[in-house]
């Protein structure tokens, strides 16, 4: 199975939350997990936010740091080119997504022409689930 991790999916890997335990499973049964290229810098920004609220520690920032470094050159992360741009900008006005949101579906809707076939798609907003649904992706089973 194919597995692609929206950023919110992607930092529950990383710092303990709800949810965490589910995408440790479903990352445990895939055979690839995928993501947008951009999840590396949202992700970097949200332990970065962790560590300035006081939330994570200088040492538990840096080992969750090395911890995405490590793993990420073995997640495929899709390169966001102006046609996956122009795709995004279509399902953000059709789905009234945020950006961010928009390019992970445009994303997660590459891997799956590319693979041919089903990929398993994790997120936790709401809407950009919604959305994903609307695209015809198969989610990861919350909760």
């Amino acid at each position: 199975m194919k597995l692609y991790l929206d950023t919110s999916a992607l930092v529950k890997l990383y710092v303990e939350e709800d949810g965490s335990f589910t995408i440790r499973e479903a990352v445990a049964g895939a055979e690839t997990v995928a993501t947008s290229a951009i999840a590396y810098v949202e992700a970097r920004a949200a332990f970065a936010r962790r560590r300035r609220e006081r939330r994570l520690s200088r040492s538990e920032h840096d080992h969750t740091i090395r911890e995405l470094e490590a793993d990420w050159e073995h997640y495929v992360a899709l390169e966001v080119t102006s046609g996956l741009i122009r795709r995004a900008a279509e399902l953000a006005e059709a789905h009234a997504l945020r950006a961010y949101d928009a390019i992970h579906l445009a994303s997660a809707k590459l891997l799956r022409e590319r693979v041919r076939e089903p990929i398993l798609f994790a997120a936790w907003d709401s809407n950009l689930l919604t959305a994903a649904k609307r695209e015809g992706l198969n989610l990861v089973r919350v909760g």
